[in-house]
């Protein structure tokens, strides 16, 4: 029998992890600018250079037994960064114009998340697998993420001896990280292009009427002044979202940091309008809020281990491969007929597709790269960041709970021997 190929990892520095980060962006929007496809397609540049620069990796790996490990230090940090831009980027009055809006797209993602567990349980079933596979490959790690499925993993390993599942659950997640940024740009062209009359593009727009993310690429002229306040507002929401999400662990209304980070950003934009004579820079703020976005999904999709997606088993990539279809037809024949079948509606199933496969910061990418080619779609952008930060977890653990009592798995219980 052959031996197995000896590995030989390569660690890399923070400096280098984040040139590296750099120059995949360049290369995503350097290809998507000028070759065709890509443009055609509607995809976003960190997902284009950032995929396939793992998938370059994946190929030293594979033919070279050589693996590069990225140093990951700054990729929570921006992560934060961006939840708290969006956070200091939102005012009341847009969350009450956002409010209905909110509220039906809530009950389309609570749709969805039964929907993929239904299908997830169902298809395990069918192909005699574990049906906690299928909650795994379901709502728990394509709705909820690395994080999510982190957590859920370990709790099937220790309560139902499923040992494998945090294995089978970054594997799942890491494969709806690279479909979400896949699907969503297709999604949205091809919604826009049934009726294009709907689109509204502004011609005289300026960078002044555009806010927060809608237009990402527009030239904003800022301060050396403005960069500085903004940087100190991102601090304080990293430092203070931090604070309350430790003072929140273990409680029973224990939330993610990224969310604490966020509602941070939202009580300090809320304040300052009490503050005579001084306002938000936005420009700043959406520029720093990009920036941060870019880095992390370049960081997050160039170090993707796609070797763990290699190893899956048939079923396993048979449920996720339905999965992907059920959640494009989803967002067209659900999504977009429920938020009012418009330009927005079709902005927001892109970012439908984002979430509901990966990650919040692949569906404000998704919707970028549409908003870009086809003009803003500005309640697109309070919707997707408020459900899918403050909403999605909170649900998708009702959701995932009400799995779990159903008699197939509340028998498995039975069948663990207690510690």
């Amino acid at each position: 029998m052959e031996a197995a190929k000896t590995i030989t990892e390569i660690p890399v520095d923070i400096y280098n992890t984040l040139l590296c980060a750099s120059l995949v962006l360049l290369l995503g929007s350097f290809l998507t600018k000028r070759l065709a496809i890509f443009n055609r397609l509607t995809l976003p540049s960190p997902v284009v250079g950032g995929l396939l620069a793992a998938l370059a990796l994946f190929a030293l790996r594979s033919f070279q037994g050589i693996q590069i490990n990225f140093d990951q230090s700054l990729k929570d940090p921006l992560m934060l960064m961006f939840f708290a831009s969006i956070g200091l980027n939102a005012n009341i009055k847009q969350l009450m114009a956002g409010g209905k809006m909110i509220a039906i797209f809530l009950i389309g993602v609570v749709g969805l998340l039964i929907i993929q567990n239904a299908v997830g349980v169902g298809l395990a079933t069918a192909l005699d697998q574990n049906p906690l596979l299928g909650l795994l490959a379901g709502s728990i790690t394509l709705s909820g993420g690395h994080g999510t499925g982190a957590a859920w993993g370990a709790t099937f390993a220790e309560k139902y001896g499923f040992t494998s599942a945090t294995e089978i659950a970054m594997a799942c997640a890491t494969f709806g990280l690279v479909l979400g940024g896949l699907i969503g740009g297709p999604i949205a062209r091809f919604l826009i292009n049934r009726k294009p009359d709907q689109v509204e593009i502004d011609p005289t727009a300026s960078a002044d009427s555009l806010t927060a993310f809608d237009r990402p690429t527009i030239r904003r002229a800022i301060t050396a002044s403005s960069m500085l306040e903004t940087i100190a507002m991102l601090a304080i929401c990293l430092s203070a979202g931090t604070a309350i999400a430790g003072l929140l662990k273990g409680t029973a209304v224990e939330l993610p940091t990224f969310v604490c980070v966020l509602f941070v950003g939202v009580i300090i934009s809320n304040l300052v309008n009490f503050v005579p004579s001084y306002q938000i820079f936005e420009r700043a703020v959406s520029i720093a809020g990009n920036v941060c976005l870019s880095l992390f999904l370049a960081m997050a999709l160039m170090s993707l281990k796609l070797w763990d997606l290699a190893t899956l088993a048939v079923p396993m990539l048979v449920i996720l491969s339905v999965q992907t279809v059920v959640m494009a037809m989803y967002a067209i024949f659900v999504t977009y007929r429920l938020m009012g079948s418009d330009y927005t509606a079709a902005v927001l199933s892109a970012g439908h597709c984002g979430f509901g496969m990966g990650a919040t910061p692949t569906a404000i990418a998704n919707m970028q790269v549409v908003t870009e080619k086809y003009g803003p779609a500005p309640v697109a952008f309070i919707v997707v960041p408020m459900v899918g930060a403050f909403f999605i977890d909170l649900v998708n653990v009702i959701v995932i709970q009400g799995f779990l009592k159903l008699p197939m798995f509340t028998s498995m219980l039975t069948a663990v021997p207690t510690p």
